[in-house]
């Protein structure tokens, strides 16, 4: 069976394309697209109701099934519930929304009920089960704690397109996700360990790498232009490690057209270069993922491995993904 655009119960909760699913169905469709947002909200009220009686009641701690894995998969089962629960009419929160927004005059008064509404589009691709590894550490650090210090040296970027920056950590995973999935794909490791790096490198795309003029080299990863690299170049203050010590120094990194080619670049990178070739002859975990990076030379800083694993297992990735 085939659902509607605006029927969100069939999809996967985790579905990262949603947003902009909406996005666009609001454009091309405004009665409709008002009708799915409500739904959704109604989904996430219901959300959060479950995980409010779940949180009351008491646990068994220290049992077998208590720990941080279960807890992933028990709100990931909860988010889908409650998009099940608002399917049709639901606790009637959407309706209710829909009939104040008829009162205002966003949508037409007339408009058909939620049941009626006609199918304007079909649901993009899903996601794939997230393979996320069991935290290395159970205190998980502030966003931005750790993360390497890069500021913009002056040199101009030609034809790199300008961008405002990520708004959050949603925006973040929303807008790389198709890159970190075919990136993904060719390496043969979870999208989420390379958004996670990316993460890392970039302290959430808050520290991008930028010239004078603001120019985006799209370097999410911190890769620097060895002899080898015949592409554009940016050069930014960066801190390196010897023999354990912090310094700080300037150095020449590769600047890409866009996101898409930098996640090609690394992809190739990692993908290509004998010093990583241990790195996927083995299963992978985020922690094997981030100390085999840190083995093969990746960055200098001897906690490197550590951070990374942190930010992948962090529960800011995962509310992004969410």
């Amino acid at each position: 069976m085939i659902s509607s655009a605006s029927d969100i119960s069939s999809r996967l909760a985790l579905d990262a394309q949603s947003v902009g699913q909406l996005r666009l169905q609001v454009k091309n469709d405004p009665v409709a697209g008002a009708r799915a947002a409500a739904q959704q909200f109604e989904a996430l009220f219901l959300n959060m109701m479950l995980k409010s009686m779940r949180e009351a009641t008491p646990k068994d701690e220290g049992g077998l099934f208590d720990n941080s894995n279960t807890e992933l998969y028990t709100g990931m089962l909860d988010a889908q519930l409650a998009q099940s629960m608002s399917k049709g009419k639901g606790i009637g929160l959407a309706d209710m929304l829909i009939r104040q927004m008829q009162a205002q005059g966003v949508i037409p008064a007339d408009a058909a009920k939620r049941g009626d509404v006609p199918e304007s589009g079909k649901i993009g691709r899903q996601i794939l089960p997230l393979a996320l590894s069991r935290p290395a550490s159970a205190v998980i650090p502030p966003d931005g704690e750790a993360l390497p210090e890069v500021e913009a040296a002056p040199v101009n970027l030609s034809g790199a397109a300008a961008r405002d920056g990520f708004a959050d950590a949603a925006d973040f995973v929303n807008t790389l996700w198709p890159h970190a999935t075919d990136a993904a794909k060719s390496l043969g490791v979870p999208a989420h360990f390379l958004l996670g790096h990316a993460a890392l490198e970039s302290g959430w795309g808050k520290r991008e790498i930028r010239d004078a003029q603001g120019n985006n080299s799209h370097n999410l990863f911190g890769i620097k232009a060895g002899k080898g690299w015949n592409g554009a170049v940016v050069e930014a203050r960066t801190t390196e490690y010897v023999n354990g010590v912090a310094q700080k120094r300037t150095e020449m990194f590769r600047a890409y057209a866009s996101y898409d080619e930098a996640f090609k670049d690394y992809a190739s990178l990692l993908g290509n270069s004998p010093r990583y070739a241990p790195l996927f002859d083995q299963s992978l975990d985020a922690s094997a993922f981030a100390r085999g990076l840190q083995q093969a030379g990746y960055a200098t800083d001897p906690l490197y491995a550590d951070k990374l694993t942190r930010v992948i297992n962090s529960g800011s990735l995962r509310q992004a993904m969410a």
